[in-house]
């Protein structure tokens, strides 16, 4: 069974073991929990029986106009289990008095993005890797 947290209380680096599926520049566990601490908002899915946590969104934000979802992740053994979904609502709840949410994906992606009514846009990036 999945549960849901947006706390990182019990959470340590040694439970996001596999995240970074195919970056360049993976970010180690220890990387990664700087990464949610840094957040404004975080939504966390633990699998309840081994205590790892399995997937995982974030979110920056000024609190008033905009926000930014920078990072959804899902480990390759527990996709297609509609817990990318659950993220997504979960966090878009959190942000829900904010009138700008925005978030950068690859094209094959944006599918998944309008099921919770975001549109393609245009944007300009750097990536030093």
């Amino acid at each position: 069974m999945i549960r849901y947290t947006d706390s990182l209380e019990g959470v340590s680096a040694d439970m996001l073991q596999g995240f970074f599926e195919g970056w360049t520049r993976p970010r180690t566990p220890a990387e990664h929990m700087k990464i949610l601490e840094g957040s404004d908002h975080i939504v966390l899915a633990v699998d309840a029986d081994s205590g790892r946590v399995v997937g995982f969104v974030t979110a920056l934000t000024d609190g008033v106009q905009a926000a930014f979802i920078p990072l959804l992740e899902v480990l390759p053994a527990y996709r297609k289990q509609s817990i990318g979904t659950a993220l997504v609502a979960r966090m878009l709840e959190k942000l829900k008095a904010i009138p700008a949410i925005d978030l950068t994906c690859d094209p094959e992606l944006q599918p998944f993005y309008t099921r919770f009514g975001m549109a393609p846009s245009t944007g300009m990036i750097i990536r030093d890797y």
